[in-house]
C-alpha cells in the first residue's frame, strides 16, 4: 500500500479506527467513521492528535459543515469502482463547503479514476501498490488530458472558455 500526495509518496501517519474499536493514545493522528465522529464529537475534538473523518457511501458530507476547520484530513471510501458517490463528496467538500485540508481517496482506487478524483478535489490517493509504482500511476494519470469540457473546482479553464479567449484575442488583433 502506498499513499501519494502532491506528487510525493508519503508515510501513513494516521490510524483509522472503526465504529467500535478502542481509541489509541490521545496524541495519535486518528481517522474515525462519520457516525462515530457524530456520536463522540466533543471527546474526539478534545484530543491532542490530528483528527480526520472517513466518509462512506450513504454518509452526508454536509454533516461536517460546522467542524471542517477542526479536521486535518477527510478520507472518502470508494468501495467499488462502480460507486461514484465519492466524486460528489469531493466536489461538495471542496467547492461548496470550502474544505482546505487533505482529501484522500481510499478503497478501490484505480489508476483510471485518478484524474477524475483530482478534478473533484482529491489531493491524495491510497493505492494498493508499492510506492514507486503508485507515484508513476498518479503522475501518468494526471497528465492524460489537458483540456476539459466540465468546470470543476480545480481552476482549469474549460474548452469553451479557451475558445472564447482565443476569439477575443483574434478580434483584438484584427481591429
Amino acid at each position: 500500500m502506498a499513499i501519494v500526495k502532491n506528487d510525493t509518496v508519503i508515510e501513513q501517519e494516521w490510524i483509522t479506527v472503526d465504529a467500535e474499536g478502542d481509541l489509541p493514545a490521545s496524541d495519535e493522528n486518528l481517522i474515525v467513521p462519520l457516525a462515530r465522529f457524530k456520536e463522540q464529537r466533543d471527546a474526539l475534538i478534545g484530543r491532542n492528535g490530528g483528527l480526520g473523518v472517513l466518509l462512506n457511501p450513504g454518509d452526508a458530507p454536509e454533516d461536517l459543515a460546522d467542524d471542517l476547520d477542526r479536521l486535518t484530513i477527510i478520507t472518502v471510501n470508494f468501495p467499488a469502482y462502480t460507486d461514484g458517490r465519492g466524486y460528489s463528496y469531493g466536489r461538495v467538500l471542496r467547492e461548496r463547503m470550502g474544505f482546505k485540508g487533505e482529501l484522500r481517496a481510499v478503497g478501490d482506487v484505480l489508476r483510471d479514476q485518478l484524474l477524475y478524483m483530482h478534478r473533484c478535489g482529491f489531493d491524495s490517493y491510497d493505492l494498493n501498490t508499492d510506492g514507486e509504482t503508485a507515484l508513476a500511476k498518479v503522475r501518468a494519470a494526471l497528465k492524460e488530458m489537458s483540456v476539459y469540457y466540465q468546470p470543476t473546482g480545480d481552476g482549469r479553464a474549460t474548452a469553451a472558455s479557451l475558445r472564447d479567449r482565443r476569439r477575443a484575442a483574434l478580434a483584438q488583433t484584427a481591429s
